[in-house]
C-alpha cells in the first residue's frame, strides 16, 4: 500500500517506521521538507521524504499526524483530497486535560472531512508514540485494540489493514460522528495517566458488560 504521511513528528515517525518495515511504500511530507527527508533516511526501508503536497498525492492512504493548530494549514498545502482515504490521529487537547480545544464544536475528524472532502477514519489517537514503536504492541499477552471511527467501508478496510500490520486488533468504533467521543476519551485517559492513575483498572471484561454483545467488526457468518 502507498502511504503518504503528513507530518514529521514523533507519531509520524513511529507509524511510518512500522508500516515501511511491514512492506508498505511510505512517503513523508513536512512543511519543512528537509525534516521529512531526514526522517525518511532514518526510517530506511525505501521511505522517501519531501513536501506536504508530494506526500498527499503519493498515498493511497494519507495519515495526518500534526498538532491540532496546524491541521488547516497542512490541509491547504496538501492540495485536493476529495474522496481520498485519510487517517486522522490528531488530539485537540492540552494540560490540564479538562476540555478539548474544539470546545463545543465538531470533532477534529469531522472538521477535516468537511474541509477536505476526504474519507476520514479516526484512529491511533489513544496511545503514546512509544507504543506504536513496539513490535507488536502487546500487554499481558494481549495485542492492543485500536478503535476506528469512520463512515466509508473502503476507508475503514484500509485502516483495519494498517492496524493489523502493526500487530494490533482493529475495533469497530462506529461512524465518524463518534470520533468526538474518541477524542474526548483520549483527553480523559491522558488526564488519568498524568495524575499517576491506571485507566486499565476501570475497564471491566466483556463478560461483565451485560447482555450478549457480538463484535460488529466480525463477519456476520463468522
Amino acid at each position: 500500500m502507498r502511504i503518504g504521511v503528513l507530518g514529521a513528528g514523533n507519531m509520524a515517525d513511529a507509524l511510518a517506521t512500522r508500516w515501511a518495515r511491514a512492506g508498505h511504500e511510505v512517503r513523508i511530507g513536512a512543511r519543512t521538507p528537509a525534516k521529512a527527508v531526514a526522517l525518511a533516511e532514518r526510517i530506511g526501508a525505501g521511505a522517501a521524504g519531501g513536501g506536504i503536497a508530494e506526500a498527499a498525492a503519493f498515498g493511497e492512504v494519507v495519515l495526518l499526524a500534526v498538532w491540532y493548530e496546524g491541521v488547516q494549514d497542512v490541509l491547504r498545502e496538501a492540495g485536493p483530497l476529495t474522496g481520498r482515504v485519510l487517517i486522522d490521529c490528531v488530539n485537540p487537547m492540552e494540560p490540564p486535560f479538562e476540555r478539548l480545544k474544539t470546545g463545543e464544536g465538531p470533532s477534529v475528524a469531522r472538521r477535516i472531512a468537511d474541509a477536505s472532502g476526504a474519507r476520514v477514519v479516526k484512529a491511533f489517537n489513544l496511545a503514546h508514540e512509544s507504543v506504536w514503536r513496539m513490535a507488536p504492541p502487546s500487554f499481558g499477552g494481549r495485542p492492543l485494540g485500536v478503535p476506528l471511527c469512520g463512515d466509508d467501508p473502503d476507508a475503514l478496510a484500509a485502516a483495519r489493514t494498517l492496524v493489523a500490520d502493526l500487530g494490533c486488533v482493529p475495533l469497530d468504533g462506529g461512524g465518524l460522528e463518534r470520533a468526538a467521543l474518541l477524542e474526548a476519551t483520549a483527553a480523559f485517559l491522558v488526564g488519568l495517566w498524568s495524575a499517576g492513575e491506571d485507566p486499565a483498572t476501570m475497564i471491566t471484561p466483556v463478560a461483565y458488560a451485560g447482555g450478549d454483545p457480538r463484535r460488529t467488526s466480525e463477519p456476520a457468518d463468522a
